[in-house]
């Protein structure tokens, strides 16, 4: 991913908390045949290692998780967006643009084929989204656990590779950004989200 080094962030705790706010991302990678392919998934964010644990499942079906195995892969999660007028701007001579957020994650990812170890993948996924769901996976019959863990291919990809771009008109002048935010600030939740975030980092 291109990122100006006024758009990038590097600060760890903003990459795993942009990734887990923005959790349903894609996958990247390449089929049997050699042709691109991608696959959206809801993932769950680990706080470990150099950057960073991703871990998910793929329904077995799926062909993706065949060739993942052993490959770097890409993970892209995606932020809030806008388009951003070139009237917000005090030079006339201005183009428009888009802000947004972005998250590209790279990394090696391992199989997870046990169901102990897919349970376990399941049960943090809950956890993530829904805590009181637990009570009722844990009461279902062991039958159906089984069924739906034979369905399913868990992954995890060690983070090696992490590129946060937050591109929040930091290259503009002081007005500029000030119109951006205040437009922002009153208009879509996508412009609010990031008139937030250009507040907290005192954009």
């Amino acid at each position: 991913m291109y990122v100006p080094s006024f758009n990038r962030i590097e600060d760890r705790a903003l990459l795993i908390e942009a990734m887990r706010a923005w959790s349903f991302a894609i996958l990247f990678g390449f089929d049997e045949h050699g042709s691109p392919i991608a696959t959206h998934l809801p993932l769950v964010i680990h706080d470990q290692g150099e950057h960073g644990i991703i871990e998910g499942h793929f329904a077995r079906a799926n062909p993706h998780w065949k060739s993942l195995a052993g490959h770097e892969t890409l993970v892209v999660f995606s932020g809030p967006h806008s388009y951003v007028s070139p009237s917000l701007y005090a030079n006339p001579q201005s183009v428009p643009t888009w802000n947004y957020i972005a998250v590209h994650a790279t990394g090696t990812a391992e199989l997870i084929e046990d169901n102990v170890g897919k349970d376990s993948l399941l049960r943090n996924l809950i956890a993530a989204h829904e805590p009181a769901y637990a009570q009722q996976w844990d009461s279902l019959p062991e039958s159906y656990h089984a069924s739906m863990l034979k369905n399913i291919v868990g992954f995890r990809i060690p983070i090696t590779r992490i590129d946060g771009k937050f591109k929040l008109s930091q290259n503009r002048p002081d007005a500029d950004r000030e119109n951006i935010f205040r437009a922002h600030a009153a208009g879509s939740p996508d412009e609010q989200a990031l008139a937030a975030w250009m507040r907290r980092l005192q954009i």
